[in-house]
């Protein structure tokens, strides 16, 4: 079951996050409001069915971080900084690609320039992660079974006539 939750919250994550960075209409400060809530209510729901454990909470940090960094002041070399330092689980073109999407839902807010986009690209430039900006949404988590040995030894098995397997012998 954890092993489940933690699949079905990966996927949540691919694809809030890949509509997220593919649709500018939707980069803005309220959508990050939006997504800290609704993620939030889901962490809520693992922790009320004892599924904290699964890891499924783990699967969201790239969207927690891309909420995140909807909602954070995008003017100073300080506010840059802080950016860099949170968004760890976000590559840096991912981070670059919100910054350039976003877009302003009132008139006090301002468009991210694009001096503090260059800021933010220096702050990252050390960094060595992969080229792709949208995540796979074919990653599948290799599914793990459990080992529970048997207290029953081979040698007391009986083996029914009924099934054919003569060819079958105790060693």
């Amino acid at each position: 079951v954890q092993q489940v939750f933690k699949q079905l919250f990966y996927m949540i994550n691919v694809v809030a996050l890949n509509n997220l960075l593919l649709r500018k209409d939707v980069c803005s400060w309220s959508t990050g409001m939006q997504l800290r809530f609704n993620i939030s209510q889901l962490e809520e729901w693992l922790r009320g069915k004892n599924l904290q454990q699964s890891g499924a909470a783990q699967t969201l940090e790239p969207l927690i971080q891309a909420a995140q960094l909807l909602q954070l002041k995008k003017k100073t070399s300080e506010d840059a900084e802080a950016i860099c330092s949170l968004c760890t689980s976000l590559t840096t073109q991912q981070i670059v690609k919100i910054l350039n999407l976003y877009t302003p839902v009132n008139e006090f807010e301002e468009r991210v320039t694009v001096a503090f986009i260059r800021d933010i690209q220096a702050h990252l430039q050390e960094r060595n992660d992969p080229p792709q900006l949208l995540l796979d949404v074919k990653h599948m988590f290799p599914v793990l079974f459990p080992f529970n040995p048997s207290s029953i030894t081979m040698d007391s098995i009986h083996i029914p006539a009924s099934l054919n397997l003569e060819f079958l012998n105790k060693v």
